[in-house]
């Protein structure tokens, strides 16, 4: 390998082209087997890119270039001068391929290369050659849209204004004579377009910095500048497309759609005021001009496009459609530029080029749906469900169901508003009518299918008609949303109850769910049985159906009595229902609400009387034996029953009979323990008191709450069953999709856009870490940003020069330890900063990626040479063996830089917590979830907090209390908070984290406080300390490992240094000496009580004892009399002048603490002597 290294090597330094571009083709064929062939892109750099060579040659040296992994330095800036002086080169061939390489130049060369050589790039634009025009238009292109150079205009004015020109260049460059030169052209304005319109704001500077104000200002001013061209050249810019060869048309379509756009709906007025907010306002296009003509120039521009959606290539009719699509949304928008664009992608679902986009289709289709007027929207729904529910990603189908849903009731609202206020009615606009597809009905029909749609398209209509019910939200800017909102505001005319209408036919459409059988998964029924208690309860069905004298409008008279025969249809349906835990459930929603008193009295033997047939059922669940843990919950569902029955018989008379009869019967059953005897006990007590006084009852007996507590979280001995798991992943995706429907949230642009600038997205860089001594002659301090998304570090140096002399070279180098890893794969990164002027901050940056969890820090070192460019002293040495080129070449080196001063710095730790992310979800699953979390590390922290009694205590409601003053930082760590609320008492508290690291391990957190005096007092208020366990639960074992490698690290990392670790073993020793302290007080306190002190009574008693023969008995009683009347009334003294709360002995409170502050004292002078080891006499 060296020998065939030595020969390309002896190619490349060779005068003769065919030569060097063998060389460097077989030097690309080593590259691509996976060597090393640093060496030979070093040879390339010195000789082809330095010196004078062909276009193919540098092509393929600038090839070879990119595939090494890394360069020196020196080699950079051999590479950079050799591209500078090729940009003069005549041959405009090889001043593309130079200039095609600008693209690839690191952000630390980048400024410093625009400032000096600018004109000389901006020359190219002006070039008579084709190439050169495509290669400059392209490079700029890229190097214009990184977001590195975003940072650089920032705190350069010169750069900024240059760039700016640049962008005008590339605008103009759209409508060059070149057709390759046009395209690209098209391509870099759409890029700049699209990373604004869908990039993240915080991203917008990119992954070296967090946005600011001034970077998300720069990029706002260029993209209105562009929107400001493409409005004014909009004509010659279309014809300018059409000329262009077909393959090409599909980039010059989203530029000029999304620059018509912004002007006709106003947005770009937003734009120009997000960039000119330093500027002040300046007036671009559109602001003086009608609403006419930019709905002319969005005509134009329709008309424009659409020939090209009966085109032949797929994926051209897609991008023409979609962004018509897009531009049917503009104020004065009109149906038929929607429909026109959704047949055409309609007609891509039978290519069979076009299959693996369906998801697409279907998405772009039902995204715009309400762009269509309603004879349309009927039409396409019946199609479009099938369609949906032929998709296998579970993420498009539910978000696509949700839009067909909300769709569904726009429609129904919609066309029920319209025939109110006079309109024709159009036929097939109910929920009924748009649901009765033969295959959707088969799906609802049948009892047992294994295919999931049916139960995700019912949870999808009950949840959006829960949607429904809550307000609508604000629709400040005009958008894709804001016809719809519209839509039902208007179907529901901003009534509160006007929701239900829609809600009544979904119940009435889905009615076959509580017949479904599907393998334990309760999910969707429990969504729909939740949906019929509502609305029952809003309707009081109960109370029966409401008379025109009482008030009722015909509508409500009509809902009602639907509502009535709904009731009445689920009743006959509990025959066929196929689970005890669905039966009782709907046992449960039925038995609240049915209107028991019209029930026919003369049909009371009648066995298809609703009453018999729910009693029926309520026998069949109580004495249910036969049923799987799949199939029923029996704990729950006879808890369900027995609740379900008391309501019913405590308010009607004949339900209260039947029912007594069966609770009876079932408590003498073996089947009820003894929970359910007590109940059935209490039960029929309750509805026999509710019969014999029926103007007496209490009201909470029979009071319909309107609730339904059921739900499918399964206790914690059924959460791992499939179906349970299923439930739980069904339920996932549709709030998630629904709630991104119904309740997006707003992107940061808008945010940015409605909030002017002043908004919380606008982070303020954190503060810097002086890495430096203090006496050292450069400072050097440092801070890191991270980007979780990219997985990307990026440490920001300020670098100051302290002496007062100019250094003209500093090196920066920056080594690697932990999970940090350079991008283009090298050791360590240096940086060569030049001509440092007394106390002239500069800055650098390095940017590195993050493989794993891991602790992980920067290593710097200052390098600078104050003798650099001086002839030092002569390099000795002995270069025998060597070659007499590679010595000249040490010897000139080492006399030009001089000896340098090496500065080592201390190490920059990336805490561990800046590898995580909030990890959100419910306390359910948390708990859930908890104990299957394999990896497990306990610790212990303390903190002290001022303070004592109950204004220090976590009971504390109001104000700030200093109880968790200790952990006050872990709001601001990347941890989500479980529960909204902290487990509190008075002397404790429980919180509960959960987080995951970047690459998608889990990591969960429990502290549990508990607060204690501390034993030494101070002078001033008391201080407690805080005792918290730590308990920490991973996914992997890695996690608590490098936790466990450096606790207080981690504690350190949580808590700012505001907790503090403390080893089991001393947490033992310490509550063994706090027990042994208070064995020892209350020994004390034993000790100081005085003796029982010896009454006169007593002695008198004794006295006398003696000669008791001689007295009689007489005089006997008139003693023990006086004896007695004596002690009460030395009793009742004490009583009078009893002081202070001591119940341990009759010693005062003083006397207790000062005892106790003595025997603490001579405790510790104790513990003092045994450490010392010293004899106390």
């Amino acid at each position: 390998m060296d020998i065939l290294f030595a020969q390309i090597q002896a190619d490349l330094r060779s005068n003769d082209a065919l030569r060097q571009s063998g060389a460097l083709l077989q030097s690309l064929q080593q590259s691509a087997a996976g060597r090393d062939t640093s060496i030979l892109a070093k040879t390339a750099v010195e000789e082809i890119v330095a010196a004078p060579s062909s276009a193919v040659c540098k092509k393929l040296a600038f090839d070879l270039i990119r595939t090494t992994p890394r360069l020196t330095p020196q080699l950079w800036d051999t590479l950079i001068s050799g591209i500078i002086s090729d940009l003069d080169f005549p041959d405009p061939d090889v001043v593309a391929a130079s200039v095609s390489f600008l693209s690839a130049t690191p952000s630390h060369l980048l400024s410093t290369l625009i400032s000096a050589h600018h004109a000389k790039i901006t020359a190219c634009f002006d070039s008579g050659s084709g190439n050169l025009r495509f290669s400059i238009t392209e490079t700029l292109g890229c190097i214009l849209a990184r977001d590195d150079l975003v940072v650089l205009c920032e705190g350069n004015v010169n750069l900024l204004d240059r760039v700016s020109g640049w962008w005008v260049r590339v605008g103009e460059n759209m409508l060059d004579s070149s057709d390759l030169v046009a395209k690209v052209a098209f391509e870099s304005v759409g890029r700049l377009f699209m990373e604004f319109e869908s990039k993240r704001m915080s991203r917008l500077a990119g992954d070296k910095l967090v946005d600011s104000e001034n970077s998300v200002a720069i990029r706002s001013n260029w993209v209105a500048e562009m929107i400001d061209f493409v409005w004014k050249k909009r004509n010659s810019l279309m014809a300018r497309s059409l000329v262009l060869p077909v393959e090409n048309f599909r980039v010059c379509v989203f530029p000029v759609v999304y620059a018509v756009k912004a002007v006709a709906s106003g947005s770009v007025e937003g734009i120009r005021k997000l960039s000119s907010k330093k500027k002040g306002g300046v007036g671009g296009v559109g602001v003086g001009e009608g609403k006419a003509e930019k709905f002319v120039g969005v005509s134009d521009v329709v008309m424009h496009l659409s020939p090209f959606l009966e085109s032949l290539d797929p994926a051209l009719i897609f991008e023409v459609a979609i962004n018509m699509l897009y531009l049917a949304d503009v104020p004065g928008g009109k149906p038929e530029w929607a429909s026109g664009s959704i047949i055409a992608i309609l007609t891509l679902w039978d290519r069979q080029e076009f299959s693996s986009g369906r998801e697409s289709i279907v998405r772009a289709v039902v995204t715009n749906l309400h762009l269509l007027d309603l004879n349309m929207q009927v039409s396409l729904f019946k199609r479009l469900l099938l369609m949906v529910r032929n998709l296998r990603a579970e993420s498009d189908r539910m978000h696509a169901l949700a839009c067909i849903c909300r769709t569904a009731l726009c429609v129904d609202l919609f066309a029920k508003e319209s025939v109110r206020r006079g309109q024709k009615p159009l036929s097939g606009t109910d929920i009924a009518s748009l649901f009765e597809d033969l295959r959707i009905k088969e799906d609802l029909n049948s009892v047992t299918s294994k295919n999931l749609f049916r139960e995700e398209l019912v949870a999808s209509l009950v949840e959006s008609c829960f949607q429904l019910s809550l307000p609508l939200p604000e629709q400040k800017n005009s958008g894709m949303e804001s016809r719809v909102i519209g839509a039902l505001a208007y179907g529901t005319g901003y009534g509160a109850l006007n929701w239900t209408e829609p809600a009544l036919e979904v119940v009435e459409v889905c009615r076959p769910c509580v017949k479904w059988d599907c393998e334990g998964r309760t999910y969707a029924v429990d969504c729909y049985l939740k949906l019929l208690v509502r609305l029952c309860h809003i309707f009081d069905t109960r109370g029966g159906v409401k008379k025109v004298k009482d008030g009722a409008s015909q509508d409500q008279i009509l809902n009602e009595t639907r509502l009535h025969n709904l009731q009445r249809e689920l009743v006959k349906d509990l025959r066929e229902v196929n689970t005890p835990r669905i039966s009782a459930r709907l046992i449960w929603a039925l038995a609240e609400h049915i209107d028991l008193e019209g029930l026919d009295p003369l049909l009371s033997d009648d066995p298809e009387d609703p009453l018999n047939i729910i009693v029926a059922n309520i026998h069949k669940v109580l004495f249910n034996i036969d049923s799987s843990a799949m199939s029923t919950n029996r704990l729950q569902d006879v808890q369900a029953i027995l609740l379900s029955a008391q309501r019913l018989g405590s308010r009607n008379a004949r339900a209260g009979q039947l029912l007594s009869k069966e609770l009876e019967e079932f408590r003498t059953n073996g089947l009820a323990d003894s929970v359910n005897k007590h109940q059935c006990r209490l039960i029929l007590q309750r509805i026999k008191y509710a019969t014999q006084h029926p103007e007496n009852r209490w009201a909470g007996v029979s009071e319909a709450r309107g609730d339904y507590p059921f739900s499918h979280h399964k206790l914690t001995v059924q959460f791992y069953e499939v179906a349970a798991a299923q439930d739980r992943k069904l339920e996932g995706l549709v709030h998630k999709a629904i709630l991104e429907l119904w309740r997006p949230d707003p992107s940061e642009l808008t945010l940015l856009l409605s909030n002017k600038i002043d908004s919380t997205l606008l982070k303020i860089p954190p503060g810097a870490f002086t890495l430096s001594g203090s006496s050292d002659p450069c400072y050097a301090e440092a801070y890191h940003l991270a980007d979780p998304s990219d997985g990307r570090i990026t440490l920001h140096l300020k670098v100051i020069n302290l002496t007062d002399i100019e250094l003209n070279r500093v090196d920066i180098r920056v080594g690697l330890t932990g999970a940090l890893y350079f991008m283009d794969g090298s050791p360590q990164a240096v940086r060569q900063l030049r001509n440092l002027v007394s106390q002239d901050p500069v800055p650098c940056s390095i940017t590195v990626g993050a493989s794993h969890f891991e602790r992980c820090a920067f290593w710097v070192q200052v390098l600078y040479y104050p003798f650099y460019g001086s002839r030092g002293i002569d390099y000795e040495g002995d270069y025998a063996e060597e070659d007499p080129q590679i010595i000249r070449q040490k010897v000139n080196a080492k006399s030009e830089l001089g000896e340098p001063v090496i500065l080592r710095c201390q190490p920059y730790k990336i805490p561990l917590t800046e590898l995580l992310l909030p990890h959100k979800i419910s306390p359910v699953e948390y708990f859930r979830l908890w104990p299957s979390l394999p990896a497990i590390v306990e610790y212990t922290g303390t903190y002290t907090y001022e303070g004592s009694g109950f204004m220090a205590t976590a009971a504390k409601q109001y104000d700030a209390s200093p109880f968790l003053s200790g952990l006050k930082s872990l709001d601001s760590k990347p941890f989500h908070k479980v529960c909204s609320h902290i487990i509190r008492t008075v002397a404790g508290f429980q919180l509960c984290f959960a987080a995951k690291t970047w690459h998608g391990g889990f990591l969960w957190m429990m502290i549990f406080g508990a607060s204690e005096v501390s034993r030494n007092v101070d002078l001033g208020d008391e201080t407690t300390t805080m005792m918290c366990k730590f308990v920490v639960r991973a996914s992997d074992a890695s996690i608590t490992k490098e936790i466990e490698s450096d606790l207080q690290g981690w504690l350190d990392d949580l808590t700012d240094g505001g907790c503090e670790y403390m080893p089991e073993d001393e947490v033992k020793s310490a509550a063994a000496e706090r027990l042994r302290t208070s064995m020892e007080r209350i020994a004390l306190l034993k000790a100081a009580k005085p003796r029982p002190k010896i009454g006169e009574s007593d002695s008198d008693e004794e006295g006398d004892g003696s000669s008791g023969d001689e007295l009689d008995d007489e005089e006997k009683k008139k003693r023990r009399k006086k004896r007695k009347e004596k002690k009460d009334k030395k009793k009742a003294e004490e009583e009078e002048k009893a002081k202070g709360p001591s119940t341990l002995s009759k010693l005062s409170a003083e006397e207790v603490e000062h005892l106790a502050l003595q025997a603490a004292v001579l405790q510790e002078w104790h513990m003092l002597c045994k450490d010392k080891d010293v004899k106390v006499y």
